[in-house]
Order: C-alpha cells, then sequence, then structure tokens
C-alpha cells in the first residue's frame, strides 16, 4: 500500500485531475466534486461498475483496468487512494512526469477550502452519521456541500455541492489523514481501536481521536457511552464538549429505545424529550440518530426540528440493504468489517426477521484485521447468526499472509456444526441455497466485494434442485 505524505505541497489550481481507483465509493464523490467545479476528469479502474458508468455520463473518462496510457498529456494532477500498489502504472507515470501526487484527503482538503466543517470520525457509524447530518440539514432548508463514505439512499450520491457555506464530510482515521482538516464541529462516534497496522498501539490510536477533537474550533460532539470514547474524553481539553448517548449524564441522551421493527426512542436535551423513529432499524442507529441531532443543536437548530429532520433518514447503500427475495429468502447487504459493526448489524436484523433465521456471509477484509480479530469475528457471529458461511480473506491493499485465511475464523467458532468455510463463491451460493429457508435473512457482510455474490445467490436460491443441505444446516 502507499501511506499517505500529508507533507507533499497541494497545488493551488486544478485544471485536470486523474483519479486511480475512481471507482471506489469515496473516490467517485471526490471526482463528482470536482466535475461540479468544472475541471476535467478522467481515472481507472481494476473493473467497470454503475460508478465509473455514471462519472462517464457526467463528461469524465474511466478507464477499466490501469494502464499508463490512461494518463493523458493535459493532466496536471493525480489522485489516488491507499490501496494502489507503487507499481502501479499511472502512478509511477505520474511520478515521472513530476506533476502533483496526492492523497485523496488531499484532494477533499482543496475541495472544503476554508469552508466551516463538519468532520465526521470513528471507528464505526461514520457514514451513516454523515448521512444522517447531511439529510437533516437539507431537510431544515440548510444547503451544504458534503463528501460521505457511502451513498445516502434517499439522494441517491455519496457527495454533492450546495449554495451554503457548510461543508460535511466522513473523516477517516484509518491512516491519519482525519487529522489533515481545520474542523469547525468534530463528531467522534466511538472509539474502537482498529487499524493497528497503521497506528501501532491502542494509545496511539486513542491520542489521535483527542488531538482531532480538541483541534476542532467549534465544538466537540462525542459518544458519551463507548468504553474508547470515554478515554479520549478524558484527554480533552476543548472549551466546549457535547456528549451523546445512554449515558444518564449525555448532554444529548436517548433513551427508551424499542426495536421491534424501525426503531423507535426518545431524545432528551436540557429537560426536553421528543419521541423520534427512524425506517431503518437496529439500536446503533438510535445511538447514532442523537450524535447527528447533538450536531445539529452546536449548529443552532432546535431538538424538535433536529429529530424531525433526522427521522427522514432513509439509511446508505451498503448498510442493511435489501437486494432482493426468492423463494422467501430475503437477501441484505452490509458493510460490516469489524466484530462491533457485525454485531451491530446482525443485531438489527434480528429485531426484524421474526421468525426467520439470520445466515451470514461473512469476507474477512484485510490479513491483518483478520489475523488480530479472527477470535471477536467467530463471537459474534456464533452470538448473533444462526449459521455462517464463511468465504476467504479480501486483501485489498495487503499482500496474503500464510496461514490467514476465512478458515482461521471459521476453526475458532465453538461449535462447528454453526459455521462452513466455502472458499468458492458459487459453492458458497449454493451451500447458501441449501440452507436457507422461507422466511430467513441472508446477510453478506464486509467492505470488500462480498456483495458482488448477491446475484449468485439469488439466482442459486430461485433454481430447482439446489445443492442438499450439508455439515451444519441447522
Amino acid at each position: 500500500m502507499i501511506r499517505p505524505d500529508l507533507s507533499l505541497p497541494i497545488p493551488d489550481d486544478i485544471t485536470a485531475a486523474h483519479f486511480i481507483g475512481i471507482g471506489g465509493s469515496g473516490m467517485s464523490g471526490l471526482a463528482r466534486m470536482f466535475l461540479a467545479r468544472g475541471i476535467r476528469v478522467s481515472g481507472s479502474d481494476r473493473a467497470d461498475s454503475t460508478a465509473l458508468r455514471e462519472l462517464a455520463a457526467l463528461g469524465a473518462t474511466v478507464h477499466v483496468g490501469h494502464d499508463a496510457a490512461n494518463l493523458s498529456d493535459d493532466v496536471d494532477t493525480v489522485v489516488h487512494t491507499g490501496a494502489i500498489w507503487p507499481e502501479n502504472p499511472e502512478f509511477v507515470l505520474a511520478k515521472e512526469r513530476g506533476l502533483h501526487v496526492i492523497h485523496r484527503s488531499q484532494a477533499l482538503y482543496w475541495l472544503i477550502g476554508g469552508r466551516r466543517l463538519v468532520s465526521v470520525a470513528g471507528a464505526h457509524g461514520k457514514t451513516t452519521s454523515t448521512g444522517m447530518i447531511v439529510t437533516a440539514l437539507r431537510d431544515l432548508g440548510v444547503d451544504p456541500t458534503f463528501v460521505n463514505g457511502g451513498v445516502i439512499a434517499h439522494l441517491g450520491v455519496s457527495s454533492g455541492s450546495g449554495q451554503d457555506d457548510l461543508f460535511v464530510i466522513e473523516a477517516d482515521e484509518s491512516d491519519g489523514t482525519f487529522l489533515l482538516y481545520d474542523t469547525s464541529i468534530a463528531l467522534v462516534t466511538n472509539v474502537d481501536p482498529d487499524h493497528l497496522d497503521h497506528w501501532g498501539t491502542r494509545e496511539a490510536f486513542y491520542a489521535a481521536f483527542a488531538r482531532f477533537a480538541n483541534e476542532a474550533r467549534e465544538a466537540v460532539v462525542i459518544s458519551a457511552d463507548d468504553a474508547g470514547a470515554k478515554l479520549v474524553t478524558e484527554q480533552l481539553t476543548h472549551r466546549r464538549v457535547v456528549t451523546f448517548g445512554e449515558a444518564p449524564d449525555a448532554t444529548v441522551r436517548v433513551s427508551d429505545i424499542v426495536t421491534d421493527g424501525p426503531v423507535a426512542f426518545r431524545i432528551t436535551h436540557e429537560g426536553s424529550t421528543v419521541e423520534a423513529r427512524l425506517p431503518v432499524p437496529g439500536a446503533h442507529n438510535a445511538i447514532n440518530a442523537a450524535g447527528a441531532v447533538a450536531v445539529l443543536l452546536t449548529l443552532g437548530h432546535e431538538l424538535e426540528p433536529a429529530v424531525r429532520a433526522v427521522e427522514g433518514f432513509a439509511g446508505t447503500v451498503r448498510r442493511f440493504e435489501l437486494h432482493g427475495v426468492e423463494r422467501g429468502v430475503s437477501v441484505f447487504d452490509d458493510y460490516a468489517h469489524h466484530p462491533t459493526e457485525v454485531a451491530a448489524a446482525l443485531s438489527a436484523a434480528r429485531t426484524v426477521v421474526g421468525d426467520g433465521r439470520i445466515i451470514a456471509i461473512q469476507q474477512p477484509h484485510t490479513y491483518s484485521r483478520t489475523q488480530e480479530m479472527y477470535r471477536e469475528f467467530a463471537q459474534v457471529l456464533e452470538e448473533y447468526a444462526d449459521h455462517t458461511v464463511m468465504l476467504d480473506v479480501y486483501g485489498a491493499r495487503e499482500d496474503p499472509v500464510p496461514g490467514v485465511t476465512g478458515e482461521l475464523v471459521s476453526g475458532a467458532f465453538d461449535d462447528p456444526s454453526h459455521v462452513h468455510f466455502v472458499p468458492d463463491w458459487q459453492e458458497a451460493a449454493d451451500y447458501t441455497a441449501s440452507v436457507a429457508r422461507d422466511g430467513d435473512y441472508v446477510i453478506t457482510l464486509g467492505c470488500g466485494n462480498v456483495y458482488l455474490i448477491i446475484p449468485q445467490v439469488l439466482d442459486a436460491l430461485g433454481r430447482s434442485g439446489v445443492a442438499p443441505a450439508k455439515r451444519g444446516a441447522e
């Protein structure tokens, strides 16, 4: 992988930008913003996608596959993620030409351009919380510019240009780039240690969040419940700290959470209580909503209108997203790729599945995370899913590590009948269809490309004569 070098200069003017990995949700959102600024945009990705086709329709020049020939002579700036290899031919040629080569976070910094910034950070819940804030602001008559890490379902995009001075972003802690931005209001959803391949220690991870929060110009909004967030709060010296959560002393308190369907709850602030209901399930979304409301309050909005505006949030793509129903089996996808996120996603599914069972199709993400957390993954999958179909590791930016496969996770289950390791996707789809029955939920889990197995699962469910149930079917 390429670690971002935030010391590299960011150009004052950009006329033609090339994005390496333009199809990703974050990168495609940035590319849209560049196009909206009238900048010529080109880019490449390793596979065709809806995002590439949409960008082409907006005027971008897109390429499937990475090749030095994709880098046209008029490009002055190349934008990349940390997920590409140093040997990427477009990256190498850009360096040889002496072009401005910047990380995506620096491209976002350039776009922000000094506007009043709301930065949403945390190990989990960033995309949902950012989506809630943006959706609510628009409902309240504010027209913010925004860049999110996932598509906001109600809007159909992950980024948009607004007329007001406010800019809302999902800030990435994985590589430290969230420290680059000049944040006005910092939202910290939680501080569950992750990405220790970058940070090294939990203490360094906590310290980075404390720095991020303390440097906010106006206010810090931080979880009152999360253990890591509480450790960070102890390190805060900021003059204005707003807490949210179920804790009795939270500034914005959520209570009376009811999860038997779309989640309902109450939010209390300064003695006033408002009842709320979201169209998305899960207790974790009630907590996310409280954080979003807290941000809206710091921006000057009143409690009742703020809660009503957040209620309009309809979810984000790849967060408990229904893709189809076959033979009475509903097939969902969720981006969850950390044990805490997996537990939250499956807990939310449990509240709405009724008498049906939950069958998880898990794709572990990166060798380093799998090696560090395979026991935790096994524990939450065994606790929250009725059965798990385990795929192999999606390595992303990392080289394979001997012995670190999906079988490492499946082998850590206490009861092997609850899991089946199937590295071949078609076999996994057929096996899932043989296990599933009317009323069940199948949920793909992971932030890699696991969602691509969904058409195979739906097809297998729809076909007659599926493979007989194997070990662990019940």
